[in-house]
């Protein structure tokens, strides 16, 4: 009965959430390096909090190794036919926690991995008509097998949700072009 007061309760005021813990034990484990030894392809959308989708996109990833630095470097191809290209450094920060930084990131994302899933947090420099916004991002991916995760982003602007992000990895086979 206690809990299901709790969970009510939480579901009603929207202020207690799931950390990245809750996960420790889900299988697969994510691995982000063994995730990403290999090319992947990704595929997504971003929608408004309404649910309309406003913008759909595939994403090519290849990434190498730099000593303890994993190297991402992902080429966006969005249906309106602009194309974007970022690249990921991501460093490990301690057990299960990496640091990243790419060109749009503004100062450091962080990010803590357990069991199958890494909850990432950062700022992005979001170009939206003609305009730059920097939005926080709240990103949870979570491995489904040991060659598809799933991603999905809350995008927010002083702290009032303005976008959602879908978007699903698959890695490719060696030697795929």
């Amino acid at each position: 009965m206690y809990k299901a007061l709790l969970m009510i309760a939480c579901l009603l005021l929207g202020s207690c959430k799931v950390g990245v813990e809750h996960y420790a034990q889900e299988q697969p484990r994510l691995d982000l390096v063994a995730f990403f030894s290999q090319p992947v392809q990704a595929w997504g959308l971003v929608q408004k909090p309404s649910g309309e989708v406003v913008k759909r996109f595939k994403v090519r990833i290849d990434s190498r190794r730099e000593g303890e630095r994993l190297i991402l470097d992902e080429h966006f191809v969005y249906s309106d036919g602009t194309r974007q290209q970022r690249i990921w450094t991501l460093t490990p920060d301690g057990p299960n926690r990496w640091r990243g930084t790419a060109g749009d990131v503004v100062g450091v994302a962080e990010g803590e991995v357990a069991g199958n899933a890494l909850h990432w947090r950062y700022r992005l420099d979001l170009p939206v008509d003609g305009r730059h916004w920097t939005m926080d991002m709240d990103d949870w991916m979570y491995l489904m097998d040991e060659n598809t995760l799933i991603n999905r982003t809350r995008m927010s602007k002083l702290g009032i949700e303005v976008g959602q992000i879908s978007l699903f990895f698959r890695r490719m086979p060696s030697g795929t072009p």
